[in-house]
């Protein structure tokens, strides 16, 4: 089956906070699985309802800070006030279109390396960062 580890880590949280395991956190799970990049639960909200209407908003709502709290989802807040989610996955950076709201993944190792040597200089331990650029991406440029 799709997801099952991811659905086995779902339940295991359910099971260790006593909260139920309802058949609608297994569908939202499963349609956010699937999602491609940052999603946000309207658009979750939209890709259910078709085939689920009796999933709300707020149950969508609910089941993604759930699923944060489980370490399954990320919740990510960029510069334009919208909520988005992603797939809890290695640590990367974005590049975000302030035209269309595309948002590209990146990872550089050199970024990394400098940000740690920065640290170490003034004798700081990162616990964790965010980095962002905002700007136009290739479909949007006016060169």
């Amino acid at each position: 089956m799709a997801h099952e580890v991811e659905r086995e880590a779902l339940a295991r949280y359910l099971e260790d906070h006593h909260l139920k395991h309802t058949k609608q956190r297994d569908v939202i799970l499963d349609v956010f699985l699937k999602a491609e990049g940052h999603i946000t639960s309207d658009q979750l909200h939209q890709k259910i309802r078709s085939e689920h209407p009796g999933i709300g908003h707020t149950t969508i709502y609910r089941t993604m800070k759930l699923l944060c709290e489980a370490g399954l989802a990320t919740e990510r807040h960029f510069d334009d006030g919208v909520t988005r989610y992603e797939i809890e996955h290695e640590h990367h950076d974005h590049l975000v279109c302030t035209r269309c709201g595309k948002i590209i993944e990146f990872e550089c190792q050199m970024i990394e390396a400098t940000q740690e040597k920065i640290a170490a200089r003034y004798g700081f331990r990162v616990l964790r960062h965010r980095h962002e650029l905002y700007g136009h991406c290739k479909d949007c440029r006016e060169d």
